[in-house]
C-alpha cells in the first residue's frame, strides 16, 4: 500500500513540476511585458499625446521625432506593439499553449518544454506581423491628419464608426466560428508531427487564428489609443474571457455579446459626443 501511495505521489510531483515552471516562466513574461510597457509609457509623459481639430488627442507613436528616420520610428513602434502584445495576449494564450505542451508530453516527445517555446515564438511573430502592418497605415493617416484640419475633425466620427462595428461583428457567426477555432486549436495537437518546424507552424495557426478572432477588439485598441493602459487593460479583460470561457457555452456567448454591447454603447456615445462637438 505504501508503495503504491509513493508512486501516486512522484506521479503528482512530476505533474505538478512542469506546470509550475511553465507558469512561472508565464508570469515572469507577462511582468516583463507590462513593466516594459509602462516604462515605455512612462518615457513619454509630456509628448504621448498631440491635441487635435475635432477635440481628440493623436498619439505620437505614430510621428517622427526630430532626427529619427521613419524606419527607426518604425522599429520602435514595432519593439512597442510586441511588448504590449505580451501581457495582452499571455493570459489567454497561455491555457493553450499548456495542453499542447501536455499533448506533447502525453505522445511521448522527448523535449515538450522546447516545442511549446517555438509554438509561442511563432504566434507572436504572427502579432508582429500585424504591427508591422498597421504602422505605415497609421503613420499614413496620422500624416495626412497633420496636414488636413478637415480630415482631422472627421476622426472622432470615423472612430464612431469603427467602435460601432466591431460592437456588431461581436454578434456575427462569423466571430462564433473564429473564437471556436481559438478555443479548440489546442485539441488538434495530436495529428502534428513532434519536430521544431511543426511546432513553429503550429503557432503560426495559433497566431492567425488569434488575430482573425481579436478583429474588432484589436481596431478598437488602435482607434482608441494605442498607448491608453485603460483602453489596454479592457481589451486584455475582454479577449481572455472569451477565451477562458467553454466553447459554445452560454456564458461564452453572454459574454462575446456583452462586449459588443459595451463597444457599440461606446460607439454611440462618440458618436453623439461628435456630433455635438461640431
Amino acid at each position: 500500500m505504501s508503495i503504491v501511495l509513493t508512486t501516486h505521489r512522484l506521479a503528482r510531483s512530476r505533474g505538478t513540476g512542469p506546470r509550475l515552471a511553465f507558469f512561472g516562466i508565464v508570469a515572469v513574461l507577462f511582468i516583463a511585458g507590462g513593466a516594459a510597457t509602462l516604462a515605455w509609457h512612462a518615457s513619454m509623459p509630456a509628448m504621448s499625446a498631440m491635441p487635435m481639430p475635432g477635440g481628440w488627442t493623436m498619439s505620437m507613436a505614430w510621428m517622427r521625432m526630430c532626427g529619427q528616420t521613419w524606419a527607426r520610428t518604425a522599429m520602435a513602434f514595432l519593439g512597442m506593439w510586441i511588448a504590449m502584445m505580451v501581457p495582452m495576449m499571455l493570459p489567454s494564450l497561455a491555457p493553450i499553449l499548456w495542453r499542447y505542451r501536455q499533448a506533447l508530453a502525453t505522445a511521448g516527445q522527448v523535449r515538450p518544454g522546447m516545442s511549446t517555446v517555438l509554438a509561442g515564438a511563432g504566434y507572436f511573430f504572427v502579432w508582429g506581423m500585424v504591427g508591422f502592418a498597421v504602422f505605415p497605415v497609421g503613420a499614413a493617416l496620422a500624416a495626412i491628419a497633420v496636414q488636413a484640419q478637415g480630415l482631422a475633425r472627421a476622426v472622432p466620427l470615423a472612430t464612431a464608426v469603427v467602435l460601432v462595428m466591431a460592437g456588431v461583428l461581436q454578434f456575427t457567426p462569423w466571430k462564433a466560428r473564429q473564437l471556436a477555432c481559438c478555443t479548440n486549436a489546442a485539441g488538434r495537437t495530436r495529428a502534428l508531427p513532434a519536430d521544431a518546424g511543426s511546432a513553429w507552424r503550429h503557432g503560426l495557426r495559433l497566431g492567425l487564428h488569434c488575430t482573425r478572432c481579436c478583429a474588432g477588439l484589436t481596431a478598437a485598441l488602435l482607434v482608441m489609443g494605442v498607448m491608453d493602459l485603460r483602453v489596454m487593460a479592457a481589451v486584455m479583460l475582454a479577449m481572455t474571457l472569451e477565451r477562458w470561457m467553454p466553447a459554445g457555452a452560454r456564458v461564452a456567448r453572454l459574454a462575446v455579446r456583452l462586449t459588443g454591447a459595451v463597444l457599440v454603447g461606446v460607439g454611440v456615445a462618440t458618436l453623439v459626443q461628435a456630433g455635438w462637438g461640431g
